[in-house]
């Protein structure tokens, strides 16, 4: 598997992320199982794996350090910290008070004496930039960690965060994590550009959209998803949205069997052929789907599916608002001017 450079730090990393948010509880409560997937995640040439402290309450975490050890020099580790990991309201969040701490919680989870990536998993809009990166940079200085990134940050906010790190000389995000789909493209709007423009690397999540571009979710099967079954608003079927969603899935996997691949992996493809895009990240419950992503890695689509996919959804449009993963701080009433 080819790599390609993670931003402007020199590391280079595969096109396919091995996202562990499936290994634990939260999806495979086989340990053994998901150590196994990992193996072989690295084995097909994957060499960067992204955890996170919340992932199954950290046993995400736990199961990615035992399948690393004696191989963990071959992988570039990111995990993230930010959402709460308990009832206390200061074991969360992007303090000083809190990432000191949760840091030493991953690295033994981890089994490791360092994280490659560290992320804060979502912007705090109650916590000064200044605050988390001071302590950021303070772990990159101890030799905790080697590189810090943000995930689900706005345009302005990657902005805001790179020019304190210049202003107070602090370390600076060498990474965004945004999601990004088929059916959810608004970072095209201004995410990728601005993440290019400070020569980061953009590893994306959730290039499936949540399930909707697995192929196994088509209109009137009896697979198709619920809002019994699968609860919210992304699955909610009585929203024109969601059902606007099952009409382009339709044309999308019309447009994939004509290509000649599965629906999985024109999806795939299309995450990394985005020449913004370093990484998508991938999160596999089971073996199977793990063997289903992998082709993606190599695959090149041509000038003309890439304008049909166009077609089908305009570059730029997330079919539905709900399958975004950024808070709704920044738009609220008392933020607009009346």
């Amino acid at each position: 598997m080819q790599t390609r450079p993670l931003g402007r730090t020199g590391v280079q990393v595969s096109p396919l992320c091995l996202g562990a948010m499936m290994f634990g509880p939260w999806g495979n409560d086989d340990r053994a199982d998901s150590i196994r997937i990992i193996h072989a995640a690295l084995d097909a040439g994957i060499n960067f794996v992204d955890s996170a402290d919340v992932y199954s309450g950290g046993e995400s975490e736990e199961i990615v350090g035992e399948a690393l050890r004696g191989r963990r020099d071959d992988v570039v580790l990111a995990t993230k910290f930010f959402m709460p990991m308990g009832k206390d309201p200061n074991h969360r969040g992007g303090s000083r008070r809190w990432i000191i701490r949760e840091v030493e919680n991953s690295l033994r989870r981890l089994g490791t004496d360092h994280i490659d990536l560290y992320q804060v998993h979502r912007p705090g809009p109650d916590t000064d930039v200044e605050e988390t990166l001071g302590a950021l940079t303070d772990l990159v200085r101890a030799g905790k960690v080697r590189y810090i990134g943000s995930s689900s940050y706005s345009g302005s906010q990657i902005v805001e965060a790179q020019w304190a790190a210049k202003d107070n000389h602090f370390a600076r995000f060498v990474t965004e994590q945004p999601p990004y789909s088929i059916l959810v493209r608004g970072i095209e709007e201004d995410v990728l550009a601005t993440t290019r423009r400070h020569g980061m690397g953009t590893l994306t999540y959730s290039p499936l959209a949540g399930g909707w571009l697995s192929g196994r979710w088509r209109k009137d099967a009896a697979s198709t998803p619920t809002s019994a079954a699968r609860p919210g608003a992304r699955f909610d079927m009585s929203i024109p949205a969601n059902q606007r969603k099952l009409d382009i899935v339709e044309d999308l996997a019309q447009l994939a069997e004509q290509a000649g691949m599965p629906l999985i992996e024109l999806a795939i493809a299309f995450v990394i052929n985005h020449p913004g895009v370093t990484a998508a990240i991938v999160g596999p419950r089971t073996m199977e789907q793990l063997l289903s992503y992998l082709p993606a890695a190599e695959t090149t689509l041509s000038a003309d599916i890439l304008d049909r996919i166009d077609e089908i959804v305009a570059p730029g449009v997330t079919i539905n608002p709900d399958d975004n993963s950024y808070g709704t701080h920044e738009l609220t009433i008392g933020a607009r001017r009346r």
